[in-house]
């Protein structure tokens, strides 16, 4: 169980720096930064090496999830992590699960207000989104520090 928490703790400190690297700017600022903006290994203009090491991570800033983002309306749940974590949808929307983990989860609201159910390995489920706007705390309530937010605009 502990290296599946170092795992996680991995995945969210990619992420993490990925955000970093994304929002401190540079040759690429003010660019999308979405999976499709440019290779894997950085920028492709700019200063040559300079011998010392660059002021970013190199890619893997790319994490995980940016690599195989569901599609709107569309949640994967990978790794004890719920890709994306944070998303909006439009009041009514129909919210695909897709569990793509090796164990049992759910995606379920705070105040109950959706809930997927138990969602086995490899399998799917949907809920419908809230119909009033807002934001709603989400987590999976076999697994509590998996949570999430769901924002209805």
């Amino acid at each position: 169980m502990r290296s599946r928490a170092r795992a996680v703790a991995a995945v969210l400190l990619g992420a993490a720096l990925a955000a970093c690297s994304v929002s401190v700017g540079g040759p690429d600022a003010g660019q999308d930064a979405g999976p499709d903006s440019g290779s894997a290994s950085g920028p492709t203009s700019g200063p040559g090496p300079s011998g010392s090491a660059p002021a970013t991570p190199a890619a893997p800033a790319a994490s995980p999830s940016s690599a195989t983002a569901p599609a709107p309306g569309a949640v994967a749940i990978r790794d004890f992590v719920f890709e994306p974590a944070n998303f909006t949808v439009r009041p009514g929307a129909v919210v695909t699960v897709r569990n793509a983990d090796t164990v049992d989860h759910t995606l379920t609201a705070q105040d109950r207000s959706f809930d997927t159910g138990t969602i086995a390995p490899g399998a799917s489920a949907t809920f419908t989104a809230p119909a009033r706007p807002g934001a709603s705390s989400y987590l999976c309530t076999l697994h509590h520090f998996m949570r999430g937010i769901l924002t209805v605009s």
